[in-house]
């Protein structure tokens, strides 16, 4: 993505001050407005009041740490959100996941990896529609591609860009099963280092939003042992 069609500067929460600075200069070279909060309120005001296109959330932050700050940011916001840890545990990474995050970075990492993982994310989450591309519709869910949007029974759905494009994917092919391996291949591009269970939560996130009864669900289908499918015309 050209850093001119991002929408709002990237939003650094980060309480280390010379880890924050370096981050800064590494973006702002590739053409990226920045700016800079040090603790969790100052974080949630910024958002708040700034409307950043892009987060880069600290776990460990001063005042509110980095998963109540992803949990609200996710009351009002679809902003893309990559955290960083020092921590490498995998239940660290669905926890973010679970919460909304984009993307995950252990601690300590290289600032060009860093910016390369924002570029992916913002690629992943941003890619253009064809012009000709019409909604998808089934069982009173509309995707539409060109415009961003989701409705249930008219009613606006809020997706994440991550969720949005795994809906977008699913839904253009139902009845086919899509692998988790080809879901992380269709998300992931660039090499960037995920675990499975990436897909399956936003898979349940996605139900929590579009099923009428997430346990139960009638959409977005189960192939146990293999994946994931979109319900056929009829069958949802």
């Amino acid at each position: 993505m050209n850093p001119a069609a991002l929408q709002g500067p990237i939003l650094i929460a980060e309480d280390d001050r010379n880890t924050s600075a370096l981050v800064a200069t590494y973006l702002e070279r590739e053409g990226f407005k920045t700016l800079a909060a040090y603790d969790g309120e100052q974080a949630l005001e910024l958002a708040r009041r700034q409307a950043p296109g892009f987060v880069i959330l600290d776990v460990m932050l001063p005042k509110l740490d980095g998963w109540e700050i992803c949990r609200e940011l996710r009351r009002f916001s679809d902003v893309p959100i990559l955290m960083l840890t020092a921590r490498e545990e995998e239940i660290d990474r669905v926890l973010g996941l679970s919460l909304g995050a984009d993307d995950y970075v252990v601690k300590p990492f290289s600032p060009r990896e860093l910016v390369e993982r924002v570029k992916a994310i913002l690629r992943r989450v941003g890619g253009s529609p064809h012009p000709g591309e019409r909604p998808l519709v089934q069982a009173g869910l509309v995707l539409d591609p060109l415009k961003h949007k989701v409705t249930l029974h008219g009613r606006p759905v809020e997706l994440t860009g991550s969720e949005f494009k795994l809906l977008r994917a699913l839904m253009s092919a139902p009845g086919r099963v899509f692998s988790r391996e080809e879901l992380l291949n269709h998300f992931y591009q660039h090499g960037e280092v995920v675990v499975d269970r990436v897909i399956d939560v936003h898979i349940g996130k996605l139900r929590q939003k579009v099923e009428q009864d997430p346990a139960r669900p009638r959409l977005i289908l189960t192939v146990r042992g293999f994946g994931y499918r979109f319900a056929e015309p009829g069958e949802g």
